[in-house]
């Protein structure tokens, strides 16, 4: 029978446990947990070679890197992320300031799933198209010490950022560029894609053709406005009356549709100048969708189901964001670097309703 005081366990069974207290007792409520050390007692290995491991040294060999990793799993042992963070003076975390997370938002998910990839943790804010909104989202994500940020720029003015920069902020912009400030940049080919979407439909015979699109206020929306009326000045045709940018309202955009449909000379054909303004168009056209062509910038789920089918010019948003995790972590390799504007092609699919004849 063990005597008073004794578990019937040797002390250094007591000491091994990562559950016990000082003196092999169990902590009530609480249990400790494992560190590197148990996982070398476990494994019978030294403790540098397990932190070599943990670090993804790739030159441990296969066989010891593997019962280290199953004393890992055995003991349920897991980094101090907090500890690491000290060590290199970052947190693993990318902050991501975009227009809409309760859209649909390919960039975005492109970014967290390159981020996560990498190993970096995104946390993403709304702004909301609201200047200030934006400010705050970004303000607040460099309060909580994040290693960068990847924004969707919609305010007119980003000087704010330039402290942070200086002190080491790696900052990425992606759709529009920021301003006031130089920083990497991801942009699509916004007057390319028009430019394709024109042509498309100018080669279906089309000679009347009109543009609705966002506010020109707004980068992206000022590219394609401003390439749409190119194309017109190529073609020989006259701007007055086919190009029609402004906020993204119903009401806005059911008034241009109506007066490029129904004025002295109506368009048979249309280009819109994002998914918004695409998803307004069709839902104001009605049972009318399909009577006149139809070229959408930006794809979206849900377009190859209607009938016709959209005809989009496709953004490569997974390029994209894997493009802004590239230049952030490039940044963060290269503070010193020069700042880079990396443009991704565009593409046309045609699905039925841009191969409309006249």
């Amino acid at each position: 029978m063990p005597g008073r005081g004794d578990t019937g366990r040797s002390g250094g069974e007591r000491g091994d446990k990562p559950g016990a207290g000082p003196g092999g007792a169990a902590r009530p409520g609480r249990t400790r947990r494992p560190t590197m050390v148990d996982v070398a007692r476990e494994a019978g290995v030294a403790l540098r070679t397990v932190s070599r491991v943990v670090n993804g040294d790739a030159t441990v060999g296969d066989e010891l890197a593997a019962r280290i990793r199953g004393a890992i799993e055995h003991l349920g042992y897991r980094p101090d992320v907090r500890a690491r963070q000290l060590r290199s003076g970052r947190t693993g975390t990318l902050g991501a300031a975009v227009r809409h997370i309760a859209d649909a938002h390919p960039v975005l998910r492109a970014v967290d799933e390159t981020a996560r990839e990498a190993g970096l943790t995104v946390v993403a804010m709304s702004t909301e198209d609201d200047p200030e909104r934006e400010r705050e989202a970004v303000t607040s994500m460099v309060g909580r010490r994040m290693d960068g940020i990847v924004i969707e720029p919609i305010a007119d003015a980003h000087q704010y950022l330039q402290p942070e920069i200086d002190s080491g902020l790696a900052v990425v912009a992606f759709d529009r560029p920021a301003t006031g400030v130089e920083v990497d940049t991801v942009l699509s080919d916004n007057r390319g894609g028009i430019r394709q979407a024109f042509a498309h439909l100018a080669a279906q015979g089309h000679r009347r053709i009109g543009y609705i699109g966002d506010d020109e206020r707004i980068y992206t929306g000022h590219e394609r406005a401003a390439a749409f009326r190119q194309c017109l000045r190529a073609a020989g045709l006259p701007a007055d009356g086919l190009v029609h940018p402004g906020p993204i309202e119903e009401e806005r955009i059911g008034a241009a549709l109506d007066s490029l449909r129904r004025g002295p000379e109506p368009v048979t054909a249309l280009v819109t100048g994002n998914f918004s303004t695409s998803v307004a168009v069709i839902r104001a056209l009605g049972p009318d969708y399909g009577s006149t062509a139809l070229v959408g910038f930006d794809d979206f789920g849900l377009a190859d189901l209607l009938r016709p089918g959209l005809t989009v010019v496709a953004q490569g948003e997974r390029e994209i964001g894997r493009t802004a995790i590239e230049l952030f972590r490039a940044r963060l390799a290269e503070p010193a670097r020069p700042v880079r504007t990396v443009i991704v092609t565009t593409s046309l699919v045609t699905r039925g309703s841009g191969e409309i004849a006249p």
